[in-house]
């Protein structure tokens, strides 16, 4: 059988041996996701980078505009009409805690970004 590891991890590489004819032949990027495991998509990079953001904005020290606006502090007089997703109903959503339990967690940074690692970036397991 041939060994994959080679086109999968060697960003310079660009095709694999073909291991019926020999020849050379390109993969296109869903395939090697698709054999390296990993499921690529849009909303997994906005769930990232939306839950580092809020990690680093709930760590700052004090009060500011930004902290406020997320915890929806803000007096905000709006038209009858379907109620925006609040910043804090998706980071409730997403990571199963409660508001005060996101707040405490981000205060370990470490902690935090392995936590929000673990919650944007699902594998797919083979099995």
């Amino acid at each position: 059988m041939h060994d994959f590891s080679v086109c999968l991890f060697n960003p310079a590489f660009r095709g694999c041996q073909n291991p019926i004819n020999g020849l050379l032949t390109k993969k296109t990027n869903e395939w090697v996701l698709n054999k390296a495991g990993v499921k690529r998509e849009l909303l997994d990079t906005v769930k990232a980078r939306k839950l580092a953001y809020y990690g680093h904005t709930m760590r700052k020290q004090g009060s500011c505009l930004d902290k406020e606006i997320m915890q929806g502090a803000m007096p905000v007089t709006r038209r009858r009409e379907r109620p925006r997703t609040a910043w804090m109903d998706n980071i409730k959503a997403w990571t199963g805690l409660s508001v005060e339990e996101s707040i405490r967690m981000t205060e370990d940074r470490d902690k935090w970004r392995k936590y929000a690692h673990g919650v944007a970036n699902p594998r797919i397991e083979n099995g």
